[in-house]
């Protein structure tokens, strides 16, 4: 059965405690997550908002079943057109093939692409609004929140803002809420979340926050599609996103290698030293990029104002996992970031200089010539790599 969490709205969604990666291998979801779909029913119109991912289709039909004869449900909206979302589709549609489904036309493509149907799509656009009864829906489209098709549906009365992908988690809790679960985790995945999906679009994602600020809209609960429901101070992860959205970065500084004799690591730690002598109050975090998480280390570079990148030369370049490292931080557009590369040698010594140019290509500010040490470093290398740290952290102000 559904969780009953307004008058109007019953939560009708799956916990996926099992989750463990996300978009194939991209992202990964150790906290597991939620497929969030709401009913809403009012005097007039009844609709369901989003369905879950495919693997649970048969489940959540039946447990829509349990909640309300699906005849009764006069329109199925989709704001995001993604298989975690819209997986259920056929599933639901082979018992109401008529009801109408009201998506963006971006939308529709994407139905359409993912499953060949002809169903009944209704297009809707910005202040579109659906009259329920006592409630009224109004679609907000959202494009690249994450994707072109997205939109919100803010729904007056009850004032709640289905925000889909927006303000989200991968975070599987029975709880619902997000004032009870623990919020430091919670909101480490929050954070996560928008580094790893919505960092790249970080442009839109401030526009239309702003957009929907300036609306004034009362809102008494924001719900996603993935994680917690946000109900007390809910505006809080509205303001937060406008943060992250705005090139943000603390005082601290990650340092992020791959080693294969423990040269690379040796040179890591000791320039990890020399920053903290010359700035004792920022945080410096290293990450072994091919030991630990790349959604984690992604999240700690978005929470940086500088990073250093190392590698030992291999076959006249770098490291298979520092490559892949340096590709999704490419791909995920981070702004207004130093950076400069470091790494040990044997004979040839290319890559602290390719790593440079990647960083500078990722979008990266490199500020120095970055850091090389022959074979294993001895103690004189060691304090030129120290002495490095001081002179990057100057550098990086």
């Amino acid at each position: 059965m559904g969780k009953k969490i307004t008058e109007h709205v019953t939560w009708v969604g799956k916990i996926d405690w099992e989750l463990n990666h996300f978009h194939g291998d991209e992202l990964s979801t150790e906290k597991g997550s939620s497929y969030n779909a709401y009913l809403v029913r009012d005097t007039k119109k009844t609709v369901l908002l989003d369905t879950v991912w495919g693997p649970y289709d048969r489940e959540f039909v039946a447990r829509l079943k349990e909640e309300i004869d699906l005849k009764s449900i006069d329109a199925v909206i989709m704001q995001h057109n993604e298989v975690d979302h819209s997986g259920a589709l056929m599933e639901l549609m082979r018992e109401i093939p008529e009801t109408p489904i009201y998506c963006t036309k971006k939308g529709e493509a994407i139905l359409r692409g993912y499953y060949h149907k002809d169903w009944n799509y209704v297009n809707v656009k910005t202040g579109d609004t659906m009259e329920l009864g006592t409630q009224t829906l109004t679609f907000i489209e959202a494009p690249m929140l994450h994707w072109p098709d997205t939109m919100f549906t803010y729904m007056s009365g009850e004032n709640i803002l289905f925000s889909n992908d927006g303000f989200g988690q991968h975070f599987a809790t029975e709880n619902l809420y997000a004032d009870k679960v623990c919020m430091g985790e919670m909101m480490y995945e929050a954070e996560k979340y928008f580094v790893n999906i919505l960092n790249p679009f970080c442009p839109m994602v401030s526009r239309k926050v702003k957009e929907i600020v300036a609306m004034n809209l009362p809102i008494s609960m924001i719900c996603p599609s993935h994680g917690v429901i946000w109900r007390e101070n809910p505006t809080q992860i509205v303001e937060t996103y406008l943060r992250w959205a705005d090139s943000y970065q603390e005082n601290q500084v990650t340092l992020v290698y791959d080693t294969m004799w423990n040269s690379t690591r040796t040179m890591a730690e000791a320039i990890a030293k020399g920053i903290q002598d010359a700035d004792p109050t920022v945080t410096v975090k290293l990450f072994n990029a091919s030991k630990e998480d790349k959604n984690d280390i992604m999240t700690q570079i978005f929470r940086s104002k500088a990073i250093l990148v190392g590698s030992p030369t291999i076959n006249n370049g770098f490291s298979f996992a520092i490559a892949g490292i340096l590709e999704m931080a490419k791909g995920l557009k981070f702004k207004k970031k130093k950076a400069a590369a470091f790494g040990s040698y044997g004979w040839s010594g290319e890559a602290t200089k390719q790593l440079n140019e990647h960083l500078a290509a990722a979008g990266f500010e490199v500020v120095t010539d970055g850091c090389r040490t022959l074979w294993a470093p001895d103690q004189d290398a060691i304090d030129a790599c120290r002495a490095y740290g001081r002179e990057f952290a100057a550098a990086i102000g």
